[in-house]
């Protein structure tokens, strides 16, 4: 099947303009290799610059009225539905994502704008009676969430659309001019919406999309005149930059080795294909991929042998193809390092019972059991095709082995015992426990984020509005 770009260069936006200095950072088809487009690259002059404007586009972005916020949301859904097969077919090119998934990556995209355009009016506080006692007679407050002023992003190449729409639509809705940097091996889904949000009546300077090397982000974290740092990404990253963020209010949103339970009541044919998904969508490159199954071990054998059985048949090749599961990584080096993964489980007594084979770029799904506890694939963030099982025979030991972790971002539980589903809730160490289904399934509208190593703070549209917000109080003394 055959599929480009639109174009074969982008420019950054700078202020909300188009500016193209250059055409130096290289975009790639991550199936083929080849080059399939170019992209401005901004230098540290030009994210200065993006900065002051931004700063000084905060007063007129926080005096937008409601329905102006929701309005320029409104256009971006418009305008995101009309060219919605051109969003889908650059997600396909530039990140290797199936055109399945590109798909429904771009209606998630629609879904996380309008639900932002709906929050745009509902930026409420409410009034707090103070006379508590005697001396507090007569006094009241009242409080209002106020914009925190100018936002600074970093989005990940694996949700190009989606990620970098859970840090810009609740900025608008709330009134928050912002600079984005987008993951510089999928920059052209972010710059795709800030040619659309350059269409919007939004204040000169409340927005910038700035692809640039990693070295030259500095300003990005460090600047004073940003107040907020959203960063979606890895650990080691993430961590860092909150190091040197300063003053700045930091929100992670991180990576994480998510378990999957299965009980003995659970439907096995429902639970295999959920996990199949769960585990394999986008190559498993998802935060919240499964990479931990526990099985109740009288259900182990005839799971395991379904699951085995449902992983084989997953289409494995060109993302274009409709009936392609199984799309590349998104670079070779990572290809390899999974692989090198699979290969010390092995090596430390684990079983392969499919895949573990790779050529190029291209990871077969792989499942593995006996895996030490030791592993990197019991211990770290896989980030690739691959999850291992094991049984329990106790619901209380599999819920402390899945607190066993680093991380901390979601949790599923295939259980039809309502006590055993609050159990969990109350027990694990997670921000998501998901009963009947897969950790890797999300809502836009939810609150998402993890604890421990997987992150601060949450999004979903509301929730990063609060972030992104700052409570004002006004105490009111009544004339006496």
């Amino acid at each position: 099947m055959t599929m480009a770009l639109s174009k074969k260069d982008y420019p950054y936006y700078l202020a909300g303009k188009p500016e193209a200095p250059n055409r130096d950072l290289v975009v790639r088809d991550k199936y083929t290799g080849e080059e399939a487009a170019r992209a401005a690259l901004a230098d540290e002059a030009a994210i200065d610059r993006a900065i002051a404007a931004c700063l000084k586009a905060a007063k007129p972005m926080a005096a937008l009225a409601s329905y102006e916020r929701r309005e320029a949301l409104e256009h971006c859904v418009r305008r995101f539905e009309e060219r919605f097969s051109e969003f889908a077919a650059a997600l396909t090119i530039e990140a290797g994502k199936p055109i399945r998934d590109s798909k429904g990556e771009v209606m998630r995209l629609i879904d996380t704008f309008r639900i932002a355009a709906g929050e745009a009016e509902r930026m409420i506080g409410e009034v707090q009676p103070l006379d508590i006692s005697a001396r507090a007679r007569g006094y009241r407050g009242q409080w209002k969430r106020v914009p925190i002023g100018p936002c600074s992003f970093v989005s990940p190449f694996n949700f190009p659309l989606n990620l970098v729409a859970h840090k810009v639509a609740p900025a608008i809705a709330c009134g928050c001019p912002f600079i984005l940097k987008p993951a510089s091996l999928t920059p052209i889904g972010a710059l795709m919406i800030a040619e659309i949000l350059s269409e919007t009546d939004l204040p000169e300077g409340a927005f910038s999309v700035l692809p640039c090397a990693r070295e030259g982000a500095r300003l990005f974290t460090e600047d004073e005149r940003l107040k907020l740092l959203s960063f979606t990404g890895s650990p080691k990253v993430g961590w860092a930059l909150k190091a040197r963020a300063g003053k700045k209010k930091v929100v992670l949103e991180l990576g994480g080795n998510a378990a999957c339970l299965i009980d003995e009541d659970a439907q096995i044919e429902e639970a295999v294909a959920r996990v199949v998904f769960g585990a394999f969508y986008q190559s498993g490159q998802s935060c919240i991929g499964v990479q931990r199954i526990l099985i109740h071990e009288k259900l182990y054998d005839p799971f395991r042998d379904r699951l085995r059985e449902a992983t084989q048949k997953l289409k494995i090749g060109d993302p274009k193809e409709e009936d392609t599961f199984i799309g590349p990584m998104i670079s070779e080096k990572e290809a390899r390092r999974v692989e090198s993964w699979i290969q010390e489980a092995k090596a430390e007594g684990g079983h392969i019972l499919c895949g573990g084979t790779r050529q190029g770029v291209m990871l077969a799904a792989t499942l593995m059991e006996k895996v030490p506890k030791s592993c990197s694939l019991m211990r770290e963030e896989a980030f690739g095709p691959v999850a291992v099982l094991s049984s329990f025979s106790d619901f209380d030991a599999a819920l402390n082995e899945i607190n066993d972790s680093a991380f901390g971002l979601q949790a599923g539980i295939f259980t039809r015992d309502i006590h055993k589903a609050h159990r969990a809730w109350d027990r694990l160490e997670v921000g998501g426990v998901v009963i009947g289904d897969v950790p890797s399934y999300r809502v836009d509208a939810m609150p998402y984020g993890g604890v421990k190593d997987s992150g601060l703070g949450r999004e979903g549209v509301r929730f990063a509005m609060e972030d992104m917000t700052e409570i004002r109080l006004m105490l009111l003394r009544s004339a006496q």
